[in-house]
């Protein structure tokens, strides 16, 4: 289990947002199990794919609504946010393709996202905002997970896990902005209301999430003909046991209710320099 570190007394401000424009395995056939020829694992990062795209389309809209008088650096920091998602969004959108040409049907799962995010913009701005608030401490958390333990993608095509290794480390590094455009949206809030509502989105975020996505996983793993328990018992095995990256991710799960939350009270910016500085010398090989 990781130990969570709060950042230094005194030390508040995050890390600089840098907007590494990349692109990943263009003109390159995606093997139809390319995560090391696991189907299991395979099915899972496919069903996580397959929600990026409109999900970061929502990231998007719920910053921008509320970014008009922000302070110069909250607003600074919400461009960054948005240049890069908007990369992931492309990045993402050509893995689904690949994804697709590789056999798969993702329509379903795509038109399963569309319908659920149809929901969340029939509410308030606040609403979209306390959504993307918690679908990116999920975010960061997988981004922290990934990082941490890179057994995860172990015997991968390089591409693909370059892809997901690329998108963690960015994770990480905006982890707090869509809280802290919350802290600026519900100034006028009461701790308790301000509370009760994240707490309350939280709750159900995670529940349709865990749901939906392995709904997703058990449909993707259909199409390679395996089905019923022997879809289910394996991808609760991934999930829980090993390497159990839900198990795993409890412990940060939980921290999100805490009096006195912040996604930067967990300070594991060292993973963002681990990656910059691992690049910097892949490129001059």
């Amino acid at each position: 289990m990781t130990a969570y570190t709060p950042i230094p007394s005194g030390e508040t401000s995050a890390p600089p947002i840098t907007v590494r424009d990349r692109r990943f395995g263009r003109g390159v056939r995606q093997d139809r199990w390319w995560a090391g020829g696991d189907p299991i694992a395979t099915a899972w990062f496919n069903a996580l794919s397959a929600t990026f795209p409109r999900g970061e389309a929502l990231f998007i809209d719920s910053v921008k609504a509320f970014r008009d008088g922000t302070p110069p650096q909250l607003q600074a920091e919400i461009r960054a946010f948005i240049r890069q998602e908007i990369n992931h969004t492309r990045e993402h959108l050509a893995f689904n393709r690949a994804a697709t040409e590789a056999g798969y049907d993702m329509r379903e799962i795509d038109a399963r996202v569309e319908a659920l995010l149809a929901q969340v913009y029939e509410r308030p701005p606040h609403a979209w905002l306390a959504v993307t608030m918690a679908l990116e401490h999920f975010t960061a958390m997988f981004a922290h997970e990934f990082l941490t333990h890179p057994e995860h993608f172990s015997g991968a095509d390089t591409e693909q896990a370059e892809l997901w290794r690329w998108h963690a480390v960015e994770e990480i590094e905006h982890k707090g902005v869509a809280y802290d455009t919350w802290l600026h949206a519900t100034r006028d809030w009461s701790r308790w209301k301000r509370w009760k509502v994240k707490s309350v989105l939280m709750l159900i975020i995670t529940k349709r999430f865990i749901t939906h996505r392995f709904r997703d996983a058990a449909e993707l793993l259909a199409q390679d003909g395996i089905t019923g328990w022997r879809a289910k018992g394996p991808l609760i095995w991934y999930l829980i046991g090993k390497p159990g990256i839900l198990r795993r991710l409890f412990p940060a799960w939980c921290s999100y209710f805490l009096p006195g939350f912040h996604p930067w009270n967990e300070d594991d910016r060292a993973l963002i320099g681990k990656y910059d500085s691992e690049y910097a010398a892949a490129r001059t090989r």
